[in-house]
């Protein structure tokens, strides 16, 4: 089972995804918080092994949300859940810790393997990986921490963070490379040791800065 924790001001659509996710037995909803001040009350209190988070949000937004339980060591797998496709938005979540972005009118399939996705250690960044999201990163968007020159990467990292974009799991990666999963991880903890970063979503991004997915 994964123990979901949703973070929606809106009732009607707060219960409305509690009760399709309650249709599934796969999932358990463990909070089910309406401001951001909830939220950092009780992420921390239920651990849940994937939140979803509204961005707009009373009291405090969701990027605070992310800013604090980040900061204290207390950030679940988080996936952006919101009405507005803004880059500016996107980046900074994805800079504050989040490991994907949805808007609102996705289906419930593809909400729900979002959810899995997420649990077993990927990220949902394939689709934000775009032209108009690397002009946003070229153009003055948020800085990332890299190292001062950065190592290049291999071919073989390369084909590494290029299948992390899909958000596929290492055991995914070993099967599509036909390499060990303890291959993968190592070469997983390269690539982030090269680019200064600390999870796979930084690194996906620093691909993009760098040039490696464009």
């Amino acid at each position: 089972m994964i123990r979901v924790g949703l973070v929606e001001d809106q009732a009607l659509v707060r219960e409305g995804i509690r009760s399709l996710l309650a249709l599934d037995p796969e999932f358990q909803v463990v909070v089910a918080a309406a401001d951001g001040e909830e939220a950092i009350a009780a992420i921390p209190a239920a651990r849940p092994d994937v939140v979803l988070l509204d961005l707009q949000l009373p009291r405090v937004s969701g990027l605070e949300v992310l800013r604090r339980l980040g900061g204290a060591g207390r950030l679940p797998p988080t996936v952006i859940l919101t009405t507005f496709d803004d880059d500016a938005a996107l980046l900074e979540a994805l800079t504050a810790g989040a490991r994907g972005y949805l808007l609102k009118d996705v289906s419930l399939a593809e909400l729900t393997e979002a959810i899995r996705v997420v649990a077993r250690g990927g990220t949902l960044v394939k689709p934000i990986v775009s032209e108009r999201v690397v002009r946003g990163v070229g153009a003055g968007g948020p800085e990332y921490p890299r190292l001062e020159p950065p190592d290049p990467l291999t071919g073989r990292e390369i084909e590494v963070l290029r299948l992390m974009t899909g958000g596929y799991s290492n055991r995914e990666i070993a099967r599509a490379l036909k390499v060990t999963e303890g291959t993968v991880k190592n070469h997983v903890s390269s690539i982030l040791s090269k680019m200064g970063v600390r999870d796979r979503t930084r690194a996906v991004l620093q691909g993009v800065r760098a040039g490696y997915l464009s």
